[in-house]
């Protein structure tokens, strides 16, 4: 099984749909709390699923109990906060909500995170990917 993530940040829309579409993504998981924003261009929720079901037969879904809570999001956003407090406080979140438990292997294989970072390094996408792949083994995550 394999897990997919992706952001939308600093990249085309003919390089965003190209990578979906090449690496086989059957459906992406949005999994921003804040995904209407003009400032998403492409990538806002009005638009999104339009897109991906037409320029690559993608579904869509938005799974916002994989996002961090406004309050974890202002600190390190708002506030400049320190990405391990981030990490750390967004993990506990998970736990909390046991996230891995609202997903079943199927609907993550062949699956795509999304959120808006350009890379998954400082993304809360990561961190859902991974403490999913901790709940259900033989789960393997790409990061596109």
């Amino acid at each position: 099984m394999t897990l997919y993530t992706i952001g939308f940040t600093e990249t085309t829309a003919e390089s965003f749909f190209a990578r979906l579409a090449a690496a086989g993504v059957t459906k992406v998981i949005d999994v921003r709390l804040n995904n209407v924003s003009q400032l998403a261009g492409f990538a806002k929720r009005q638009d999104l699923p339009y897109f991906l079901r037409a320029l690559a037969g993608i579904g869509y879904e938005h799974r916002p109990e994989f996002a961090p809570t406004q309050e974890i999001l202002d600190a390190f956003k708002k506030q400049r906060g320190d990405w391990s407090e981030y990490e750390d406080a967004f993990s506990a979140l998970l736990h909390d909500r046991c996230a891995g438990s609202v997903v079943t292997p199927s609907d993550l294989d062949g699956a795509c995170l999304l959120c808006s970072e350009r890379e998954p390094i400082h993304c809360h996408r990561r961190l859902v990917a991974e403490h999913l792949a901790e709940m259900l083994p033989g789960l393997s995550v790409v990061h596109l």
